[in-house]
């Protein structure tokens, strides 16, 4: 009798939604699921969401094979702790993640081990196993989404950090005076470069959206038909993108950058300034042949990564 090849359960936690899969060892997803985030609610209401994507995982007919569980989740995150405390889930301060997703009765009746990263590193891990980061030996990776997360991949292999906070690109500063941000700092990448970022700027400076829609999204459609100021809200995002990604290749010398995520789903309306903006400010002769590149795993990158982390 042939024995089933091994599956991974994955779960990527962010600001907006929280997902599920099961993953086979070539990185296909099966039993996909999401539920919005309460990113709002107390700590056990959004453990309480979590656990129930374990439910339905551990539903199928599928979960006996499943070999370990890997979690991506919006950070920082603490490798050594195992706990997690997401910027957009204000709720989850040193939440410790791994004992929580440890104890659902699915995952302790199996004695499944618990792989944890944040998001970016996940996002990197996926494109570097199966995406656009394929082949790459020193390569940054963002998701651009609720927040900006980011991970890298050094001398062949995705480097997290001892905290696994290595490459957090969206809580550098690019703006001295700039706004406050949730995370203590001021002036953070993730401030003007997010999809909130963004739909935010664009309302402060008049634009008026499709009804009640003020997303990103909408304000990428509006930039896609002309508007002036949906334009200039993604030309604002796009430079401070390239200030952050060209200060991290002339830190580590990179050849690659990957940019994924909900906002990277705007196409050239965010890649035309990225691109133009980042020849701007990568001038050292070192950084002539970066390449930037659109991610390829779309939405499932942190569900890939997940798994990637049980590899």
């Amino acid at each position: 009798m042939t024995t089933p090849a091994p599956l991974y359960a994955a779960v990527d936690i962010g600001g907006t939604k929280i997902a599920g899969a099961l993953v086979d060892p070539d990185g296909r997803l099966r039993h996909r699921l999401q539920l919005p985030t309460p990113a709002q609610a107390p700590a056990p209401e959004v453990l309480a969401v979590v656990h129930r994507v374990l439910d339905r995982l551990a539903a199928t007919p599928d979960w006996p094979a499943v070999t370990a569980l890997g979690i991506g989740s919006a950070g920082p995150v603490d490798l050594a702790g195992g706990t997690v405390s997401p910027v957009n889930i204000p709720g989850w301060r040193r939440f410790p993640l791994v004992a929580r997703a440890a104890a659902h009765p699915a995952v302790a009746a199996r004695a499944l081990p618990v792989r944890l990263a944040g998001d970016g590193v996940a996002m990197a891990a996926a494109e570097h196993w199966q995406g656009a980061a394929r082949g790459a030996a020193n390569a940054l990776c963002l998701v651009v989404s609720t927040g900006v997360g980011a991970g890298l991949v050094l001398d062949g292999a995705v480097r997290p950090g001892p905290s696994g906070n290595a490459g957090h690109l969206g809580h550098i500063t690019v703006e001295l005076d700039g706004e406050p941000c949730p995370c203590g700092s001021r002036g953070c990448l993730e401030g003007i470069a997010s999809g909130t970022a963004i739909a935010r700027r664009a309302l402060a400076a008049g634009w008026h959206p499709p009804g009640e829609d003020r997303t990103a999204r909408a304000v990428a459609a509006a930039a896609e038909a002309g508007d002036g100021i949906a334009l200039a809200a993604y030309d604002r995002a796009a430079r401070a993108l390239a200030a952050g990604i060209a200060a991290t290749a002339a830190l580590v010398d990179l050849d690659r950058v990957v940019v994924g995520g909900g906002v990277a789903t705007a196409g050239d309306v965010l890649f035309e300034p990225l691109s133009r903006h980042l020849r701007a400010y990568a001038v050292l002769p070192y950084l002539d042949g970066l390449q930037l590149r659109r991610a390829e795993l779309g939405t499932d990158a942190g569900l890939i990564g997940a798994a990637a982390l049980c590899r």
